[in-house]
């Protein structure tokens, strides 16, 4: 493969659009969109894309990707196009299709290209006759392609070139063998191109697998200009999971986001946080995979029309997710690898827009913001919890700025009389500080009264115990000593002799515990992952159906050791 670094240079000189050779059509649907000059990813892809390169492009959300493959595709079309669509796009979620498309359409509706989305959730039936209408260009999940190909309503006989977009997030989804399969009825003489925001091995085998000497592109990390602001503050808190929701309520009240998301583990945990953040007086949506397509679109249409400014969701609920207000990102827990704390961030900071991404970690997850920090070369700051003073100074302060505001907007001439009247009687000043106090009170309902102080958590000290290579507290030695941790009551402690050398994530775990027992994934408790070993909680009414169920059973392909944690007996 050749390689081709490249990082964003101010200084440089950059080409505009019309310097990459793109057609008049192309560049007059550029400059009605306001477009003014590439993205670096764009100024990068678009030549070898159209010179018919393969092309492994590696570029955070939000750099503009989707015009970097796109625009080159549609440049290639021929104008005596047939009815099989020409060009293939797989990407791993609805929402992307959607958008994916739209930019396709955006960009070739001067050249008339026919886009067509397909994806699970809409009636297969438009679908089909879209298809046998005639389309030059087909987005689509792999799921929902598959199952085209199979009744024989997609033919990829005439496909001349297939994107893979978002790949890590495809493999990361369970698509990997469909992706396999799809590209096994594309012709062997195509352009393929793959696009990933993060590079793990297995995206250098599915390159390796499927394209043909391809250029390589890696886009740096825009780095913050000296003097200024990065374009995505990131911090975090340490905080006990008891005091999780007060805590995450505490931040976005000083913080007063436009908009944020809240990423959590499991459809439970979406659910009950949704509730808790609804009875703060936050107008909260909750998204994640068991919801219906259509109550989905509508939980995206209330948050894009403001109607609600808090979206809790799963990760594969909100992948692809592009919302223009958002300004925040919380990570309600640590991501558990550092690549979904790279896509989790992702969704602000986009297209030159600031954003934050906040993290609320519980004290034994501390070492793995630390090799999140070293994965993703960028500063996680810790932060103090906001105390009630702190609370309520940014809480007047907003009150303060409403109030500027209306002074410098607002007709105030039909409540004149209202004051005049009221200064006979009292002192203006003190008509004054009612007004404020009323309107403190209107617009940010809650007592700061009732606020109390969230317990502040030191972060512990690495003499209190060894740390693992990969910065996790944990065992010393081959004797897999480790320190106490405290444990959830009527709770048992499962060892699993396989970590995260073998792959194994926490819904690897949750899967093959559910597979196997007759328990639900909302009653397994904390999971810790190593190296080496995992660590799972577990009702103590269960635990001897669970040992035993995945005694018997495989974890990624692997028998493990299982048994009672050693140290569940302190």
């Amino acid at each position: 493969m050749s390689s081709t670094p490249v990082s964003p240079d101010p200084s440089t000189d950059h080409p505009a659009f019309a310097d990459l050779g793109l057609r008049p059509e192309l560049l007059a649907a550029l400059a009605a969109l306001g477009y003014e000059e590439p993205t670096p990813i764009q100024r990068e892809a678009i030549p070898p894309l159209l010179d018919g390169r393969d092309l492994l492009g590696q570029a955070a959300t939000g750099t503009g990707k989707t015009a970097a493959f796109a625009l080159p595709l549609l440049q290639r079309m021929p104008d005596d196009r047939t009815g099989d669509p020409l060009a293939l796009v797989l990407v791993p979620t609805r929402e992307l299709a959607v958008q994916v498309s739209e930019a396709f359409h955006r960009y070739g509706k001067d050249l008339g290209a026919r886009v067509l989305p397909i994806y699970g959730g809409q009636p297969i039936g438009r679908q089909l006759r879209a298809l046998d209408i005639g389309v030059d260009v087909v987005v689509a999940t792999p799921g929902r392609a598959l199952d085209h190909i199979a009744r024989g309503t997609l033919r990829l006989g005439n496909i001349a070139a297939v994107v893979l977009d978002e790949a890590d997030e495809m493999l990361d989804m369970g698509f990997a063998e469909d992706i396999d399969a799809i590209l096994e009825h594309a012709p062997e003489q195509r352009q393929t191109v793959l696009f990933s925001a993060t590079m793990p091995g297995r995206i250098d085998g599915m390159a390796r697998a499927h394209l043909s000497d391809p250029v390589r592109i890696l886009i740096a990390r825009e780095q913050a200009v000296a003097g200024e602001a990065p374009r995505v503050r990131q911090s975090a808190y340490l905080v006990s999971r008891a005091h999780k929701p007060a805590a995450l309520g505490r931040v976005l009240d000083v913080e007063s986001p436009t908009a944020a998301i809240v990423f959590c583990r499991s459809r439970e945990e979406v659910d009950r946080l949704t509730e808790t953040m609804n009875g703060r007086g936050y107008r909260a949506e909750a998204l994640h995979g068991g919801m219906s397509q259509e109550q989905r679109d509508r939980v995206m249409g209330r948050l894009r029309s403001g109607t609600a400014d808090l979206l809790v969701a799963t990760d594969v609920a909100a992948r692809g997710l592009d919302v223009e207000q958002l300004s925040h990102v919380v990570n309600y827990d640590v991501p558990s690898a550092p690549e979904s704390y790279v896509h989790r961030i992702g969704r602000v900071g986009r297209a030159g827009r600031e954003g934050v991404a906040i993290t609320l970690a519980e004290p034994r997850e501390h070492r793995m913001l630390k090799t999140i920090e070293r994965v993703t070369g960028q500063r996680i700051m810790i932060d103090k919890i906001p105390t009630v003073a702190d609370l309520r100074t940014r809480r007047l302060e907003l009150t303060q700025a409403a109030l500027r505001e209306s002074l410098l907007e607002d007709d105030l001439d039909p409540f004149r009389v209202i004051v005049e009247t009221l200064s006979d009687e009292f002192d203006l000043m003190e008509v004054a500080l009612a007004a404020v106090k009323l309107s403190h009170e209107a617009t940010l309902p809650g007592s700061d009264d009732a606020e109390e102080e969230i317990p502040q958590v030191a972060v512990r000290s690495p003499r209190e115990g060894r740390e693992t290579r990969d910065g996790r507290p944990g065992y010393e030695g081959r004797g897999e000593r480790r320190p106490a941790r405290p444990r959830a009551s009527g709770t048992t402690q499962v060892f699993i002799g396989l970590g995260r050398r073998a792959g194994v994530r926490p819904q690897d775990l949750v899967g093959a515990i559910t597979g196997e027992t007759g328990i639900r994934g909302r009653d397994i408790g904390s999971i810790e992952i190593a190296d080496r070993f995992s660590l799972v909680e577990v009702p103590n009414s269960v635990a001897d159906e669970v040992i035993a169920g995945l005694r018997g059973s495989t974890i990624k392909g692997r028998k493990a050791t299982v048994r009672r944690d050693r140290d569940d007996s302190r």
